[in-house]
């Protein structure tokens, strides 16, 4: 299929054709023709698949076939999404696609001045690209109704959520006209965006390019298992290894994404970072050094990433895995664009094997332990039956559950025998007890070791029998007391051999050997279930 074949007006086929584009993606191949018939929209499509188009394209269609009514011009069509650069990169992609309509559009977002976006929208649009925050604040002010809105698109719906913009978005809502199209867009579909999707469609045409939580084929996906203090190091070979290559470096916080600035430029190559505590106008020098080739390395959070539109990035480095499964997807969606090859590589410490068993659960992927590559668990080798799993899969955690679980249970079956003791495997009946094994005098059937019946009543007799040998101590130290108080003359010699008696005293040996005991015992029996886990 070509554009021509996608029943677009004159005027948008001569644009799509200037920029060079002359077979739509699939997306847009299965978007566009539902849209252009007035119907509700439920897509589900990555970053990356040719989206903005599938929107844009038709409602600039049906715009244009608005007729014309005299005086200011009203916004009758309206794009919301998360962040500022994708709203500044949606705004662009009308402006490329509508420059031979008559159609007016804007864009407004916070962190800049709101005078020239007021300008624009009192000089009448028909689009408007804004971001949730600015929206609503210009509502409050009486710069912006949206009384007269015939097509609504709600992009990267997933990551409004994850954003915490679903409170402003059901603010939004209400002031849309009943009489609607809506169009809604998410790269992930949990059960709060389906339900989220529900409230906002009528008899929507669902449209899903690739399955949630996959990536696209042409992806090459590995993992590095380094420290955090090793992934300074590591970063800066690698990126040493490619000095040609444009690389994108995902940072989990933007202290960190400075951080991880700094470090590189110490280590002389030129990285720039951008995030949410940026100006708008030194992302913009960021971006346009960073597509331009003047870095070659730009570091982003992933909510300042969600705006970067660059169709030739062969690699993105996870230097943080993040914490949301569903935003590896969105991460690595930045390369291998349009049929090109891309490769991704995630950095993961100890602490972050939770996390990357989180997304190799969401992405049906499995681990090579030998290359370190991520491949369909569906084409990865089967295991022989009874082999136990291979913990470079797994990341260790299977096997250190097991290991943790079977040392809990004899701890916990054989409470009355010593720890660090193991019971005895298939002892018949009338075997003779294992040397040094307690058992109370008695066997059970089957050759079970049974519990101690008179492990409870152990420590009570123990405390009995320090009472017992104490009181002799107490008995003499109130009789030295009393001799001291009492008799004041006693010879040296007579002191001195009150002093031997203190000295002998039971109690005092006792005091000190406790917490061997202690240790001895209850400290090899804690390690015996911890060590095993720790690997």
């Amino acid at each position: 299929m070509t554009f021509q074949e996608l029943n677009l007006i004159e005027p948008l086929k001569r644009a799509v054709a200037e920029k060079g584009y002359t077979t739509p993606t699939p997306i847009q191949q299965q978007a566009i023709p539902p849209a252009l018939e007035g119907r509700d929209l439920m897509g589900c499509a990555q970053t990356g698949t040719g989206k903005t188009a599938a929107f844009t394209l038709p409602i600039l269609q049906l715009l244009a076939a608005e007729p014309r009514t005299k005086g200011r011009r009203t916004i009758k069509a309206l794009v919301l999404t998360p962040t500022r650069e994708l709203a500044a990169q949606i705004d662009e992609c009308c402006r490329d696609y509508a420059r031979y309509t008559d159609i007016r559009h804007c864009v407004i977002f916070g962190g800049v001045n709101q005078r020239p976006q007021v300008d624009a929208l009192q000089r009448g649009i028909d689009l408007l690209v804004a971001t949730p925050g600015r929206l609503l604040d210009l509502i409050g002010q009486g710069y912006v109704s949206l009384a007269d809105i015939r097509f609504f698109v709600l992009d990267e719906a997933d990551r409004m959520l994850d954003m915490g913009f679903i409170h402003d978005i059901r603010r939004i809502l209400p002031l849309l006209p009943r009489e609607r199209q809506t169009l809604f867009f998410s790269a992930t579909m949990p059960d709060d965006i389906v339900k989220l999707a529900n409230t906002m469609l009528r008899n929507p045409a669902h449209v899903t390019v690739t399955p949630p939580a996959s990536v696209v084929e042409t992806i090459r996906q590995s993992v590095l298992f380094a420290e955090k203090a090793e992934k300074r190091t590591l970063l800066a070979s690698l990126l040493r290894e490619r000095p040609e290559s444009s690389v994108l470096v995902f940072s989990r916080t933007k202290h960190g994404a400075d951080r991880i600035a700094r470090i590189l430029t110490k280590a002389g190559i030129e990285g720039r970072a951008i995030h949410g505590d940026k100006s708008q106008g030194a992302r913009e020098r960021a971006m346009n050094d960073f597509r331009s080739g003047a870095c070659r390395v730009l570091i982003a959070t992933d909510i300042a990433a969600r705006g970067i539109d660059i169709s030739e990035l062969p690699l993105v480095i996870n230097y943080d895995l993040p914490e949301v499964p569903e935003t590896y997807v969105h991460r690595i969606g930045r390369t291998g664009r349009a049929g090109r090859d891309g490769q991704a590589i995630a950095f993961c410490s100890e602490e972050e094997r939770p996390l990357l068993k989180d997304i190799l659960k969401l992405t049906g992927l499995e681990l090579d332990p030998d290359s370190g590559e991520l491949a369909p668990a569906q084409n990865s080798r089967k295991k022989p039956a009874g082999k136990k799993p291979d913990t470079a899969q797994t990341g260790g955690q299977k096997q250190a559950e097991e290991k943790r679980a079977a040392q809990k249970q004899p701890a916990q079956s054989q409470a009355g025998q010593r720890p660090g003791r193991r019971k005895p495997q298939g002892q018949a009946p009338g075997d003779p007890k294992p040397q040094g094994q307690r058992t109370g005098g008695k066997q059970t059937p089957d050759g079970q070791q049974p519990q101690d019946k008179d492990a409870a009543a152990r420590p009570a007799r123990r405390r009995n029998r320090n009472r017992g040998r104490q009181k002799p101590d107490r008995q003499n130290a109130a009789a030295a007391n009393t001799e001291r108080r009492q008799d004041d003359r006693k010879s040296g010699s007579q002191k001195s051999a009150r002093d031997k008696r203190e000295a002998v005293s039971p109690e005092a040996p006792r005091k000190a050997q406790a917490p061997e005991k202690k240790k001895s015992g209850m400290g090899s029996w804690l390690s015996g279930i911890l060590r095993p886990g720790r690997k």
